[in-house]
């Protein structure tokens, strides 16, 4: 399993733009086979930045979320909107479980 965390800072002037594309990437992510999870959402303590927490069951499955039009729209607006490079952490996870069971 992979998990990834992202986050990216935008142009104060861009985050709502960035923000449209983020939330048009959410719903077809979550039909990709081999898509455990897919999350998006702001920084509570920055307007500007929005984090994905996506999580899949292999490789192959992250490459055919990447290879979805929306993420393609979002690689494409990136240069003009961030303010800095975007932090991205792959976690390559052995096992996994609920919580509080």
């Amino acid at each position: 399993m992979i998990v990834i965390r992202f986050k990216a800072r935008c142009k104060p002037d861009r985050a709502g733009q960035v923000g449209a594309a983020f939330e048009a990437v959410v719903a077809p992510s979550r039909l990709v086979e081999g898509v455990v999870s897919f999350d998006i959402g702001r920084d509570v303590t920055d307007p500007n930045a929005f984090i994905a927490t996506e999580v899949f069951v292999d490789r192959a499955a992250l490459a055919r979320q990447e290879a979805l039009p929306e993420v393609q729209e979002v690689i494409r607006l990136m240069p003009d909107c961030l303010a800095a490079e975007p932090e991205a952490t792959i976690f390559n996870v052995s096992s996994s479980e609920p919580w509080g069971e």
